[in-house]
């Protein structure tokens, strides 16, 4: 592995949905604001993205969840990184509406890291803006 890349993923554990997805709600209408509910106004998820995510029960996206609420809950994400000496680059969207951008200064952390906030992007960086996402990837 010569480095890693973070998009969008907090560095803590924290409130996992910008929306209270309840047992007994109807779960097919879950994902009715998919386009809006994390990505910047205007952005459209692509309808295959939707179905996807339909696709998945109620179970399956609670235990995922849960388990990345675990996982960084033992150690943050950022503690788990610096043993790997490997060079990070995160890239959140300074519009993502489901975690705060300045928690990507948690990452400053790791020594080396370089952190990206991009302007006019939200939560899906590579969905919403591929171009201007890969422009600050590295090319091997």
């Amino acid at each position: 592995m010569t480095g890693t890349f973070v998009q969008d993923t907090g560095a803590h554990r924290r409130r996992q949905w910008a929306h209270d997805y309840v047992p007994g709600a109807r779960w097919s209408r879950c994902f009715d604001d998919a386009g809006t509910a994390f990505s910047r106004s205007g952005y459209e998820v692509t309808q295959a993205v939707v179905d996807d995510a339909r696709g998945m029960t109620y179970h399956a996206l609670v235990a995922t969840t849960q388990t990345g609420d675990d996982y960084v809950k033992q150690r943050a994400l950022p503690d788990r990184l610096v043993p790997l000496g490997k060079p990070l680059l995160v890239i959140f969207g300074e519009e993502d509406r489901r975690r705060r951008f300045s928690s990507a200064a948690d990452y400053r952390a790791v020594p080396g890291a370089k952190v990206e906030l991009l302007p006019g992007v939200g939560h899906s960086p590579v969905m919403e803006d591929p171009p201007r996402t890969a422009s600050h990837t590295p090319r091997g």
